[in-house]
């Protein structure tokens, strides 16, 4: 590097030890002269601001420093800067950003494959706790109603209200996650979640308690809407496959855990605070092993490597380029709160994606308060609370063998993948496969659902519909994400903002429905719902290149 080059406030032997990338290394790294579309884990900028340099925090450089001249000059047909004219700019005024470096051991993507595994089955074990938190207090609703003398409406609005925390949540952690990390993020929030199954147990009134559970689920939402974050944080977008199947079953896996342990607790002891107990030892233990994992969001590591060479270099231009706009957090929130509604009221192939989403997680939360009425009530099977929790096992099963399904998709996705450039259709193949299975399910419940069947009928249903709803939303998560890869948060942020919707709402009648319509045709009702759906996957399958491209505002 010349001398003159060399700002008078570092040393010779300082820009030995830090020199920049050129436009010819960027060149051979493999950096376009065009714009690429953003990583789906690319910080927030602003609403209508455009990345520089969108590769810095997934690009390796063997400096680990690019001058924002440098950027410019490969893409020679963006005249125009932020940072005003490059040609006058020299090392010690120009901004230049920091990337990881080549096999870089501070990069996530870099850590051994073990530990990426073992960092995913923690993460999948937090969504299942917090899922599990959602549902547990439906295996003893009727002690609910006891204890505080309401009805069951109103007991129900304890599942319902956590439910409905996992849409408010995200509007907090999200933007607190671009600014400060993950890892930061899950600590607080996870604790406050523990803290508060004290009053929970405690609560002299129904009022607290619901206070209480509603509080339960905004803390415990970060849970949820930063948990698939994490994994495209450790996994590279060609092995994210595998590893989004196991997070796709743990929401649907852990609510079906939980009336089958609080049933047992009902029927054993009859303790409605021991419910909460076994909740905060579980979520206990959970946020113990996430608040031991380093953090993962590659802009907050850089962020922070950015500050450590500030201060050794004495050189203030050295940064992230999310670190040059200066957003606050509510600029940070209003982005992550209009972007996902805007994409709500804008794009209707989203929608209608979500909407099926939607439509497997409430049926999910219908089962909870379905099995009650088919298997518990004195003209049906009779069944008490431990025995009806168990009729969710095959559920379990299903997921479970979902699970052994998607190796062989996400191998097909690969051959694909190594013939041609592949498509956001591809990944429907999961989904077109599963989709048959959730009204097989509901349409076999109706049929033996009648209380002079035998049981094993209406509770083998739930082997179906494991594997249809396991399969669905793994595959139609893939698809969102690679539909919407510049804006894949936001879409993602949209989707569970919908699919907690659904969650909540439907507990509220799915009880007072099948009293109305009988087993049977209440069953048969979402079967037909269903049945509707399944043309979803299908139809995307093979006209969806043409509706994104002729309805959808945003790539």
């Amino acid at each position: 590097m010349p001398l003159e080059e060399i700002p008078t406030h570092v040393t010779y032997r300082e820009s030995e030890l830090y020199p920049s990338e050129t436009a010819q290394s960027l060149a051979q790294l493999g950096v376009s002269s065009t714009v690429p579309k953003l990583d789906i884990n690319a910080p927030i900028l602003t609403s209508n601001c455009e990345p520089e340099f969108p590769e810095e925090y997934t690009l390796e450089t063997e400096t680990g420093l690019v001058p924002v001249s440098s950027i410019l000059s490969l893409r020679t047909t963006r005249t125009k800067s932020r940072f005003g004219p490059t040609m006058s700019l020299n090392r010690g005024n120009e901004v230049q950003f920091v990337t990881f470096k080549i096999n870089d051991p501070e990069n996530p993507q870099n850590w051994s494959r073990a530990y990426r595994w073992y960092m995913t089955s923690v993460v999948s074990m937090l969504v299942v706790c917090v899922a599990y938190g959602s549902a547990f207090v439906t295996g003893g609703l009727g002690l609910i109603s006891d204890k505080y003398n309401v009805s069951q409406e109103v007991s129900i609005l304890t599942c319902s209200l956590m439910v409905l925390g996992f849409m408010v949540g995200p509007l907090l952690w999200s933007p607190m996650s671009e600014i400060i990390g993950r890892r930061p993020v899950y600590i607080i929030s996870l604790s406050l979640y523990v803290i508060f199954n004290i009053p929970c147990a405690l609560s002299p009134n129904i009022g607290g308690l619901l206070v209480c559970r509603f509080l339960c689920g905004v803390f415990a939402s970060s849970g949820l809407s930063l948990a698939g974050g994490t994994l495209a944080d450790i996994w590279k977008q060609e092995d994210r496959g595998l590893a989004i199947a196991f997070f796709a079953a743990a929401p649907y896996g852990g609510p079906v855990v939980g009336p089958i342990v609080c049933g047992w607790i009902n029927i054993g002891t009859g303790r409605l605070d021991l419910f909460f107990w076994v909740n905060m030892a579980f979520s206990g233990v959970i946020a113990i092993l996430v608040g031991q994992l380093p953090e993962t969001f590659a802009p907050v590591i850089l962020k922070q490597r950015a500050k450590k060479l500030r201060k050794e270099l004495q050189n203030d231009k050295i940064m992230t380029e999310a670190e040059s706009h200066k957003l606050s957090f509510s600029a940070i929130a209003k982005t992550c709160l209009i972007r996902p509604l805007y994409m709500i009221a804008t794009e209707p192939v989203l929608d209608l994606m979500n909407l099926y989403v939607v439509l497997i997680y409430s049926l999910l939360y219908a089962f909870f308060f379905a099995y009650p009425v088919i298997f518990g009530e004195p003209e049906a099977h009779h069944f008490n609370d431990g025995f009806i929790g168990l009729m969710f096992i095959p559920i379990l099963m299903g997921a479970m063998l979902a699970l052994f399904i998607t190796p062989m998709i996400e191998k097909q996705y690969a051959k694909v993948c190594a013939t041609r450039a592949p498509t956001p259709e591809d990944r429907l193949i999961g989904a077109m496969i599963g989709a048959p299975f959730v009204p097989i399910a509901l349409f076999i419940l109706g049929s033996t659902a009648h209380p002079g069947i035998v049981w094993v009928g209406p509770a083998m249903s739930g082997l179906s519909f494991g594997v249809g709803m396991v399969l669905v939303y793994y595959s139609v998560n893939n698809y969102i994400i690679d539909s919407y890869s510049s804006y894949a948060a936001s879409a993602l942020a949209a989707k569970v903002f919908m699919r907690s919707g659904g969650g909540a709402a439907f507990p509220l009648f799915t009880t007072q429905m099948y009293h109305k319509l009988g087993n049977l045709w209440a069953s048969f009702l979402l079967a037909f719902i269903s049945l509707a759906m399944v043309l979803i996957p299908f139809v995307f399958y093979k006209y969806g290149a043409q509706l994104r491209a002729r309805y959808s505002k945003v790539e």
